[in-house]
């Protein structure tokens, strides 16, 4: 499908597979292959499996594009933020098979997801804005609070404390830890047991369950182009 963003079908399960550099950096580009490959998947009516790279799935936002000026960060984050609520609100059950580091966007992804796997090892997950100096944009902060065990929420999100594999899952970032080896084989299992589900039930509890998460999703991401704007 994209040099950035490989697509695969078996099965009824569709592996979309980030691949943009050694830290995955989200980039427009990036984020337009995303936004076909869901489609793609939307059409097969497949079940979503998201990876990366051997040690990482993304280390954030192309800096390079959010240095680049502020209307480029504008909007570089609103079409972030915009896949992240496309994310949660997809039709069909979307995994994450995270094989290493998910710092900031790359957290984020975590966070849009319905169910996470982590590989165990020296990886940091978490978000780190505040470490390099950016103020949380209101869209994240908003993602997080839901998403985030309470008592990791203040922690990530102000403190830009960093988690390991296994201290995500306490936090809300991951909801599983296997080994590098197993981690495809435990995504593909994940995958298969959500297939038995029904899929018009998943998508209307889904979309019940998230309802004011998205709508203030909404209203974030346009306090989020009014005030970096």
């Amino acid at each position: 499908m994209s040099d950035l963003i490989a697509y695969h079908l078996e099965d009824g399960i569709a592996t979309l597979t980030l691949n943009n550099g050694k830290v995955n950096a989200i980039s427009p580009d990036v984020i337009a292959a995303f936004n076909a490959a869901l489609d793609q998947a939307v059409a097969d009516r497949a079940i979503v499996i998201i990876t990366g790279q051997p040690g990482i799935l993304s280390g954030g936002y192309d800096l390079k594009v959010m240095t680049a000026g502020p209307k480029e960060a504008v909007s570089l984050v609103t079409a972030g933020s915009t896949l992240a609520r496309r994310l949660l609100s997809h039709p069909f059950p979307v995994i994450v098979a995270c094989p290493g580091h998910a710092v900031a966007k790359g957290a984020f992804i975590l966070l849009s997801a319905d169910y996470r796997i982590g590989v165990d090892g020296p990886f940091s997950i978490g978000l780190n804005e505040v470490q390099i100096g950016m103020t949380m944009h209101h869209a994240g902060i908003e993602l997080a609070r839901d998403r985030l065990r309470r008592s990791a929420f203040h922690r990530s999100v102000i403190n830009g404390e960093m988690f390991d594999p296994q201290s995500a899952v306490d936090a809300g970032f991951l909801d599983k830890v296997v080994s590098a080896e197993e981690l495809q084989g435990a995504a593909l299992a994940a995958a298969r047991q959500l297939k038995k589900i029904n899929m018009t039930a998943h998508k209307n509890t889904k979309l019940k369950v998230r309802k004011a998460l998205l709508e203030t999703l909404d209203n974030a991401i346009i306090q989020d182009q009014e005030h970096l704007g």
